[in-house]
């Protein structure tokens, strides 16, 4: 990074000390959780399946499981990197009002983050859309395993949000568990799909947060989804500063004070050091 641009953070930083983060997948590729988009906001693979596709056709539920299991052996071992860490530690400081993250892999957790928000849920946790139990997506792995073990011993690439890359097999084979509370329920990983609607109160929060901020940090995130670049434009509206620590464009590019094309994990372990 140009040390030009790292001190323009860190002025920017220090003339606006309440700071929101809004985070994206650029925070976890570097411990392996591909992403969804390239430098210019395009799609790198077809678009993931929808919440009314994976609700409403059984076949497409076992080819989500399917890959989903074998995408866990990546997605379940990821453990924080430096943009995690660097934001947990800004927190600590005093910086950070609040990270919105719009990955599902609960890293910024892990690092240590207290005030966050999981825009689009977590990925380690399912969901029972019949009876509302929740459960660790760890245990249903094990029970995946034992229902499918020929499914167990093939590879397939690590694809973005615990998704692995399999294809040309008989999806009608695999054995898809029901809920272990209720007995019959239709589970779910407890995210939100494509189609689906992020929690009125999870929008409530980070948009009081909006307000509350002195300025709108983007970290590692093009926000070509809705659900991000809202918070951006109503930050936009109240007359927020608002930067981006990313690679390529973001949907917000016109609204930005100023963009620092780096590395996310190294410029935040830089700010967080200042």
């Amino acid at each position: 990074m140009e040390p030009l641009a790292l001190w323009r953070l860190k002025d920017w930083l220090h003339a606006h000390p309440r700071l929101l983060v809004i985070g994206g997948a650029g925070c976890s590729t570097e411990v392996g959780i591909p992403d969804y988009r390239d430098q210019s906001g395009q799609w790198k693979r077809p678009q993931p399946v929808t919440y009314q596709a994976f609700m409403g056709d059984v076949l497409v539920r076992q080819r989500y499981w399917a890959r989903s299991m074998l995408g866990w052996r990546v997605m379940g071992q990821a453990q924080p990197g430096a943009a995690h860490k660097a934001l947990a530690l800004m927190e600590q400081q005093g910086r950070l009002q609040l990270l919105i993250t719009q990955n599902v892999d609960g890293l910024h957790e892990a690092a240590g983050s207290q005030h966050t928000v999981d825009l689009h849920g977590r990925i380690g946790t399912v969901l029972c859309t019949d009876c509302g139990q929740r459960f660790a997506r760890a245990d249903l792995q094990q029970q995946l395993l034992a229902l499918n073990p020929a499914w167990a011993q093939l590879y397939a690439a690590p694809a973005p949000d615990g998704d692995a890359d399999l294809e040309g097999q008989d999806f009608s084979q695999f054995g898809v568990p029901s809920c272990p509370h209720c007995g019959t329920g239709l589970i779910k990983p407890d995210v939100v799909f494509f189609g689906e609607t992020v929690p009125r109160d999870r929008v409530r929060i980070c948009m009081d947060a909006v307000a509350s901020a002195d300025a709108v940090l983007i970290a590692g995130s093009s926000l070509m989804v809705y659900s991000g670049y809202r918070f951006v434009l109503a930050a936009h509206e109240q007359g927020k500063s608002i930067v981006a620590i990313n690679r390529g464009v973001t949907r917000a590019d016109a609204l930005l004070d100023f963009k620092v094309e780096a590395d996310v994990g190294q410029t935040l372990m830089a700010l967080a050091a200042y």
